[in-house]
């Protein structure tokens, strides 16, 4: 099942409750650029999106949430980990 989803992830520096409810979408996303998978067929598989009936829309949410699933791994993973300990 496809979890729901905004078009636009969230942007801000703070961890919100919409990323941790889709950590293993942003985990996914980054498995399917590591793999070489081209943003339609990640759009398709992820989001259950047809890219060809809406493409910027689709480019959109792949955009955004790919670029939130880098700050996961960059920044967003201290605030999962203080919550952990905290």
């Amino acid at each position: 099942m496809i979890e729901p989803f905004d078009d636009l992830a969230p942007s801000g520096q703070d961890l919100t409750d919409y990323d941790r409810s889709h950590v293993k979408l942003y985990m996914r996303l980054l498995d399917a650029v590591a793999d070489g998978a081209h943003w339609e067929e990640a759009v398709q598989v992820l989001f259950g999106l047809d890219p060809a009936r809406e493409p910027e829309r689709c480019r959109r949410i792949h955009d955004s949430h790919l670029d939130r699933a880098r700050w996961m791994t960059h920044t967003g993973y201290r605030h999962l980990l203080r919550q952990a300990h905290g």
